[in-house]
């Protein structure tokens, strides 16, 4: 089995934290829709005839495409075995005509960035919905059976409380979606909130209040009913994100469009950052991207960075004899020291070795 990603970077404005590759040039749309098609085309042999159990379409704002525009794109995409296709929307551009459109074509799962359910601090990430318009989406949604919804949370903003943060999670569990994704504030070089961040003009939230806001995550989810499996998120029974689900695993996936990565499960291949290289390439035939062979040590590597942010840990059985004795070896202090925990041959981090995960994992790479 294998995936397929699909990179749409347009959006209409920037949020403040975001440091994936995106663009404000709406008028290369169409441009970009065709290269996309083009490159399904070019690239159909890179899967090597595995079925495509897993699409996802990410950003970016997926969103901005026009439904013809993503009709287009269907009509380029083999789903025959496609068991989750998953879009990428902004809240706001789920307007009833929107959601109609969505309905007609084979999606089965959305995923919005709610990110947070006040107000306030929508307008401090330069968000462009407002809290209500979270649930007036989801209503529509489901309105056109759409029975797989994901939400993105956000916790650590300056001077944000533990109670504003209960209050998001109450709103969040209120909505009773499938899947909740939540992640802390992260201040990415180059983005507008590092530069604030730099001048002073805000504060990173307290260590200490961060790691009980995720405690309390934690904790807030389980007794409702969500599985925590993988350390940043949520689902109910059934309802993993199985695209995702395939990186961790080690799942071969196609990447398309600019600054989109592909893993051939020997290789990692990526396209340009820079969606006038991108766009030329296709259109000449010759697309723009670097490739990276994986040797045994990178492999591995990769294996521990993913494998163990996940429930069901590192499977130590798939590793080569050397690099088992090695992360055994490495992984003990941590397994004495209540951080790691050997079960059914997987390693897998407990309850505080959450909370240090990458240092963890740092710690049991090959130098």
């Amino acid at each position: 089995m294998a995936g397929i990603y699909i990179h749409i970077p347009f959006c209409k404005s920037r949020c403040i934290y975001c440091g994936f590759y995106s663009t404000t040039r709406s008028e290369l749309r169409q441009r970009y829709v065709d290269a996309l098609c083009r490159e399904l085309q070019m690239r159909g042999d890179y899967l090597k005839k595995e079925p495509v159990h897993t699409i996802y379409i990410g950003g970016g704002t997926p969103s901005q495409l026009s439904p013809a525009q993503m009709q287009q794109l269907f009509q380029a995409l083999d789903t025959t075995h496609a068991e989750e296709v998953t879009i990428e929307c902004n809240p706001d551009d789920l307007t009833p005509q929107y959601v109609e459109a969505l309905g007609q074509l084979p999606v089965n799962r959305v995923s919005m960035g709610a990110q947070t359910f006040s107000n306030e601090r929508l307008r401090f990430l330069r968000r462009r919905h407002s809290a209500s318009q979270v649930l007036e989406a989801v209503r529509l949604l489901r309105q056109v059976g759409i029975r797989n919804i994901s939400i993105d949370l956000m916790y650590g903003f300056p001077e944000e409380t533990i109670d504003d943060w209960h209050r998001d999670i109450d709103l969040a569990l209120a909505l009773n979606v499938e899947h909740i994704s939540a992640y802390s504030l992260m201040y990415e070089e180059c983005t507008p909130l590092y530069q604030l961040l730099e001048q002073g003009k805000v504060h990173e939230v307290d260590e200490e209040l961060s790691l009980q806001m995720y405690s309390d995550l934690i904790d807030r989810l389980c007794q409702n009913g969500y599985e925590h499996y993988e350390i940043s998120n949520f689902a109910k029974a059934g309802y993993r994100s199985r695209h995702n689900s395939s990186y961790w695993n080690q799942t071969p996936y196609l990447g398309i469009g600019a600054a989109a990565h592909s893993f051939d499960g020997n290789s990692r291949q990526w396209n340009v950052s820079d969606i006038d290289l991108y766009i030329r390439g296709i259109e000449q035939g010759e697309p723009d991207f670097e490739r990276e062979e994986l040797d045994t040590d990178t492999r591995y590597n990769d294996m521990v960075m993913t494998a163990l942010r996940t429930c069901e840990g590192l499977d130590l059985s798939i590793l080569t004899p050397e690099h088992q004795s090695y992360c055994t070896e490495q992984a003990s202090r941590f397994i004495t020291d209540g951080l790691l925990t050997l079960r059914d041959n997987h390693l897998v981090l407990t309850r505080r070795g959450l909370f240090v995960s990458n240092m963890v994992m740092s710690e049991l790479m090959a130098v």
